[in-house]
């Protein structure tokens, strides 16, 4: 996009639409009707890999009577416990209050304590320690007490 001096480029087949666009650092935004779309640069800024997250909210996602989902209300690496040696804050089948500390999620050499905000038992972790997180994605199923 850089050499060709574009600034947006769109893509759109039977359904399915992709739209990319410099943001205004100059890096590629990359927006779809299927979902948000991954990409993964390098240091020069050429695609290395392109995809969707499965984690990652779509729109068409249903809503299960009972469960609420955990999001992650930062972008940031997803830690599940205070430290490497320490144990994780929650496990599958614990129970959690509104104000339970069930991860970390790391920003900027911050470590922020997240709370799970739903009052139930973990059904689900839904992301790997280590991974980075996106604004919005689901880190935990809980069926709600």
């Amino acid at each position: 996009m850089k050499r060709s001096d574009l600034t947006e480029f769109a893509v759109e087949e039977e359904g399915f639409k992709l739209k990319i666009r410099r943001g205004a650092n100059g890096n590629p935004v990359a927006t779809s009707n299927g979902g948000p779309i991954v990409a993964t640069l390098d240091p020069v800024g050429n695609p290395l890999l392109v995809g969707t997250n499965p984690s990652l909210p779509t729109g068409t996602d249903k809503e299960e009577p009972g469960v609420a989902y955990i999001k992650a209300p930062m972008v940031g690496t997803f830690y599940r416990s205070p430290s490497p040696e320490s144990p994780a804050f929650v496990e599958v089948n614990a129970k959690v209050e509104e104000n339970s500390v069930i991860c970390i999620i790391e920003a900027m050499k911050i470590m922020n304590e997240i709370q799970a905000e739903a009052k139930g038992t973990v059904l689900e972790v839904l992301v790997e320690n280590g991974q980075p997180v996106e604004y919005g994605q689901r880190l935990f199923k809980i069926k709600q007490a």
